[in-house]
């Protein structure tokens, strides 16, 4: 997508945005989620230094947020514009299907309660989980259950390859 075309398309998204939508940001391998605050600001989950998106990616830790150390990473606020980095967005409020979202005040100070607060882990504690919790008060990650899917199978052929 050309960058005047992609950025026209975004402009659009955050547009239809209202307070307390799920933007998700495709990075790519994977996608980084966030909670949309309204006047183009939201809270997100996101490495100390920067979302990983200019270079400063350090390959050698296994269990990393944006090349950092899981403890490194923080809930921040800021300008959509600023963690979109030339990513496409989307409004994702897919998870509404199976769980019952808190109102759009609810949503916006629970993610505002938590600005500062420390933790990850790509597993049980990454960007779309707490986005997820914001909405609808569950952790929940669609990308760290695939993850997680992916990598059971791959034990269990490991397994069955021991086993013939």
């Amino acid at each position: 997508m050309a960058a005047t075309t992609l950025e026209s398309y975004n402009r659009a998204v955050i547009k239809r945005a209202n307070k307390g939508d799920l933007l998700e940001f495709n990075r790519g391998v994977y996608s980084h989620w966030a909670v949309y605050i309204g006047n183009d600001e939201v809270v997100h989950l996101a490495g100390v230094d920067n979302d990983g998106l200019n270079a400063s990616v350090n390959p050698s830790h296994s269990f990393s947020v944006c090349g950092k150390k899981f403890s490194k990473a923080m809930v921040k606020k800021e300008s959509v514009w600023n963690v979109m980095l030339g990513s496409k967005v989307k409004i994702n409020n897919d998870k509404d299907h199976k769980l019952k979202p808190r109102s759009a005040q609810e949503i916006v100070k629970e993610a505002l309660s938590k600005i500062g607060e420390i933790g990850y882990n790509v597993l049980w504690k990454n960007c779309e989980h707490f986005a997820a919790y914001c909405r609808y008060g569950v952790s929940w990650s669609k990308q760290a259950d695939n993850a997680m899917l992916a990598l059971g199978a791959v034990v269990v052929a490991g397994v069955a390859a021991e086993l013939c």
